[in-house]
């Protein structure tokens, strides 16, 4: 159970690392909302659910990480007394 525990933080920490480095969320929201909106836009002969569904997911992964990287970091608390 403990490790089951220490693997899951792991990969939180590393896909977290990942999200915040704003270059690497760049590129990566590129490469999975580009094939996303290609697909859309065109129609294919293979297209079914599963694709559309799959489509959806990657395309709106990609675009979250391109708005992580375009906003960068926020603090997660602002004190009202100081502003």
């Amino acid at each position: 159970m403990a490790d089951t525990r220490a693997t899951t933080r792991r990969a939180r920490g590393t896909l977290l690392r990942f999200a915040f480095g704003r270059p690497r969320a760049l590129a990566a929201g590129l490469v999975l909302s580009g094939p996303a909106v290609w697909i859309t836009i065109f129609d294919y002969a293979w297209e079914n659910w599963l694709s559309d569904g799959l489509t959806l997911v990657l395309g709106a992964t990609g675009v979250a990480l391109m708005v992580i990287a375009i906003s960068g970091r926020r603090p997660d608390w602002v004190d009202p007394d100081e502003g």
